[in-house]
């Protein structure tokens, strides 16, 4: 099938025409985010794939539908940057990766953790600068804290299986409770109670309506003084103008990030020669307790490599006829 590539970098073009090796589909690399004035570069493409950043909105779906795009496939497990219902109205069938190392991520929030926590990145440019002094730099042991996980599906379960590791007591809070988390010795319980009693915070829930600003102001009054809060899930799940603030006041003790609520228009590109305009990420980025990064938790071979062969298999049996066993859930 003739597949138009949106988002691809580098290592989208090596993995994917791997992947892609004897399924035989004709890619077309874009480097160009989906959006309502690039969709004509999909023309000719029964299907289109996009990342957690292209917009698949009504009005890009029916621009892609009038050009015969049938399939838009993201290389993502989260889909809140697709309009599911106005592509089911157009014909346009939706498939996501449902599963790929979720190891990569739980690893990641943990090394997030533990930078925030110890001031490594901190530490690290003071002795690159021949400053080997320990003031400012002190942490906490993670040993005999109380860990609160919001979101205990696969990702999180497993960070919580290795915070168990540090000798952590688990809390956590899911809409639907997995007993994986329980054998550990987690303890579910709500999100206010969650938030009160935890010396660590992490997020590894999906982006909904009911999701969304999770973590807001009213959230943070509620938060242990002195919390880590760490999100490597979605932006959208916490209101950073509220963490912030909470930042300033020092009800939150550091925040770790590796995603951002407007990362549409920065992450994935490089702006170090340029002037950049959203004053939200400045004023984080200027805090010493707080370390941002740029989506990269998925990052790692075994994972990228996971995503580019769900997506290919995704596509050819689309193109076959077959049932799509990842296909996106109908909203």
């Amino acid at each position: 099938m003739k597949t138009a590539v949106f988002s691809a970098r580098r290592y989208d073009k090596t993995l994917l025409a791997q992947a892609n090796e004897g399924a035989g589909h004709e890619l077309r690399f874009l480097e160009d985010r989906l959006s309502p004035s690039t969709a004509f570069l999909a023309k000719g493409c029964e299907a289109v794939c996009v990342f957690v950043n292209d917009s698949v909105d009504t009005e890009v779906l029916a621009l892609l539908a009038a050009q015969g795009t049938r399939l838009v496939a993201t290389r993502s497990t989260g889909y809140n940057h697709i309009d599911t219902d106005a592509a089911e109205r157009l014909g346009i069938a939706l498939v996501r990766v449902t599963d790929y190392s979720p190891h990569s991520v739980a690893e990641f929030a943990v090394g997030l953790l533990l930078a925030v926590n110890r001031k490594i990145a901190r530490a690290s440019v003071r002795t690159r600068e021949g400053n080997f002094e320990l003031d400012g730099l002190m942490g906490f042991d993670l040993h005999g804290k109380t860990v609160g996980v919001i979101g205990t599906g696969k990702i999180g379960t497993i960070f919580a299986r290795i915070m168990a590791g540090f000798g952590c007591t688990l809390v956590g809070h899911d809409r639907y409770p997995t007993p994986a988390f329980e054998a550990l010795g987690g303890t579910y319980m709500g999100v206010d109670e969650l938030l009160a009693c935890s010396d660590v915070v992490s997020l590894h829930c999906p982006l909904f309506e009911d999701t969304y600003h999770i973590v807001g102001a009213e959230a943070l009054a509620l938060v242990k003084r002195g919390c880590i809060l760490v999100n490597t899930s979605r932006g959208g799940l916490i209101d950073t103008e509220a963490a912030i603030g909470a930042l300033k006041s020092g009800q939150l003790g550091g925040l770790a990030i590796d995603v951002y609520e407007q990362e549409a228009s920065l992450f994935f590109q490089d702006l170090s020669s340029t002037v950049i305009l959203d004053d939200v990420i400045q004023r984080l980025v200027s805090f010493p307790n707080v370390i941002v990064t740029g989506h990269q938790a998925f990052f790692t071979l075994e994972a990228i490599g996971q995503i580019m062969r769900t997506t290919i298999e995704s596509i050819s049996a689309f193109e076959r006829g077959e049932a799509l066993v990842n296909r996106v859930p109908r909203a």
